[in-house]
């Protein structure tokens, strides 16, 4: 597994590659932190219940994950590799990185 390398993107990479069409922003964080506040455009799939079959068909995109931090989604990120899934971007600073950015979110999830 040591072959396996996580890629953490700023917010404004994240940001810019989902306003072009390149990723599909995927949100770990539980629902009720979710709905206190979220990104917008993303797609929820809390890690506590985490299937990636969860994770609708990207169309091409490269899957981001994101979370509240940054450890509890690049913990996983060797199993779900090794499953011969694509997933190895994440998008660093999480929701406060994405705040500090002067990125949008929205309230209500």
């Amino acid at each position: 597994m040591a072959d396996h390398k996580v890629h953490d993107l700023t917010p404004e990479e994240v940001s810019k590659g989902m306003a072009e069409g390149r990723y599909l922003l995927v949100d770990v964080r539980e629902p009720n932190e979710v709905a206190a506040e979220a990104y917008p455009d993303a797609v929820v799939v809390p890690l506590s219940t985490f299937d990636p079959k969860a994770i609708p068909d990207p169309h091409g995109k490269e899957v981001v994950f994101a979370c509240a931090a940054s450890e509890a989604v690049t913990d996983r990120f060797p199993e779900r590799q090794a499953a011969g899934l694509p997933y190895d971007k994440h998008l660093a600073g999480g929701i406060l990185g994405w705040k500090a950015a002067g990125l949008p979110t929205k309230t209500g999830g």
